[in-house]
C-alpha cells in the first residue's frame, strides 16, 4: 500500500465540521474523563448531538464515541469504562445490553489489497439482552444476536446467531444458550441457568 495515495473524500461524516468540533470538546469534558458525571447527563448530551438513547442507560467513565449522530441505544444499556464506539457507520445497541470495559465496537477498516488502502465501513448491531464482555472487539458489519454472549477478549469478525456463546480470536461458537428472552428483563446474568452444548 502507498499511504500517500489514501483519500477518504467519499466518506460522509454525517454532520457539519462545527458540530463535530463541538462534540469533541463536550466528549473531552463529560465522557473521556474519570469525573463521575451522572449517566443521565451523558445520555442527554448524546441525544443533543443526535443519538437515540433509551431510558435507564448507564455510561461509565472514559467512554469514547466518535459520531453520536450514528448511535442508537435501547433501554437499560450499560457501557463500561473505556468502551470505544467508532461509529463511522450506524451502531445499534438493543435494550438490556451490557458492553463491558474496554470493548471496541469498530465500524471501520481498510482494504489492504488496494494500494490506496481504501476505507471500508459497516454498521454494528447488538441484539436485545446480549453481552459483550471486557476487552472484546466487534468488527464492521457484525450483528450479535439477541441473548448472545461474547466472552472476554474475543475478536468477532462474523455475525453471531441469537442465544450463542462465542469465544476466542477469531471468535468461534462454544455453545448454544437455552435462554428465554420473551421477557425483556432476562439479561446476561441468566446465561448460566439453562445451557445446552452447540
Amino acid at each position: 500500500m502507498d499511504l500517500s495515495k489514501f483519500s477518504n473524500q467519499g466518506f460522509e461524516r454525517g454532520a457539519q465540521r462545527w458540530k463535530e468540533a463541538v462534540w469533541m470538546m463536550v466528549k473531552r469534558v463529560f465522557f473521556q474523563t474519570s469525573v463521575p458525571w451522572p449517566s443521565a447527563l451523558r445520555a442527554a448530551l448524546l441525544r443533543w448531538f443526535g443519538a437515540k438513547v433509551g431510558a435507564g442507560v448507564v455510561i461509565r467513565a472514559n467512554v469514547n464515541i466518535s459520531f453520536p449522530w450514528r448511535l442508537v441505544v435501547g433501554d437499560y444499556v450499560w457501557l463500561g469504562e473505556e468502551v470505544m464506539i467508532l461509529s463511522l457507520a450506524p451502531v445499534t445497541i438493543g435494550s438490556h445490553v451490557c458492553v463491558s470495559q474496554r470493548s471496541f465496537l469498530c465500524t471501520g477498516s481498510h482494504d489492504h489489497r488496494k494500494e490506496t488502502f481504501d476505507l471500508i465501513v459497516g454498521g454494528i448491531t447488538l441484539g436485545n439482552g446480549s453481552w459483550v464482555a471486557a476487552q472484546s472487539f466487534i468488527g464492521p458489519g457484525v450483528e450479535v444476536g439477541s441473548g448472545s454472549v461474547v466472552s472476554a477478549g474475543s475478536v468477532v469478525m462474523n455475525s453471531v446467531p441469537a442465544r450463542t456463546l462465542v469465544r476466542g480470536n477469531p471468535a468461534v461458537v462454544i455453545k448454544t444458550l437455552a435462554r428465554n428472552f420473551d421477557s425483556p428483563l432476562d439479561g446476561p446474568a441468566k446465561a448460566s441457568e439453562r445451557e445446552t452444548e452447540a
